[in-house]
């Protein structure tokens, strides 16, 4: 065997630690300023209360914007916050409950006369509350 087999060698394998040492350092864990998150989560989640049915609709929509303003604190490359939750969807402890939270979000924000109650409010917050907790930002 001739040198440049090895070095073609050596900077085949130079190549896969390189991609193996950015994929790594890409799904790394991300540090949150979680006082920071918590206070925001403990306001929202105050906010709902049973007998405003305008606080359902309200808390729903801030607690999609707080994840979505840690998936994109954690620089998930994608134009909406779809793409940038399929990134981290082997994150989720019930990735199916916040991909329904995020969708109850999208029609209270897109359909006019969509409503929700306090039970469907409460249980979209309960996905996000544990989203944002399987991400690290709570």
């Amino acid at each position: 065997m001739d040198a440049t087999f090895f070095l073609l060698l050596a900077i085949a394998i130079i190549g896969v630690l390189i991609f193996i040492g950015i994929t790594v350092a890409s799904h790394k864990n991300y540090s949150f300023n979680v006082e920071e998150y918590q206070t925001r989560w403990l306001k929202i989640e105050n906010s709902l209360e049973r007998d405003d049915t305008r606080s359902y609709q309200m808390t729903v929509m801030e607690a999609d914007k707080l994840l979505d303003h840690a998936l994109r604190e954690m620089n998930l490359p994608g134009n909406t916050m779809g793409e940038r939750m399929k990134k981290v969807d082997d994150k989720f402890t019930n990735a199916n409950h916040v991909w329904w939270a995020h969708k109850l979000r999208n029609q209270l924000a897109h359909e006019q006369d969509f409503n929700i109650d306090y039970n469907e409010a409460s249980r979209a917050l309960n996905a996000f509350r544990q989203a944002l907790k399987d991400l690290g930002a709570i």
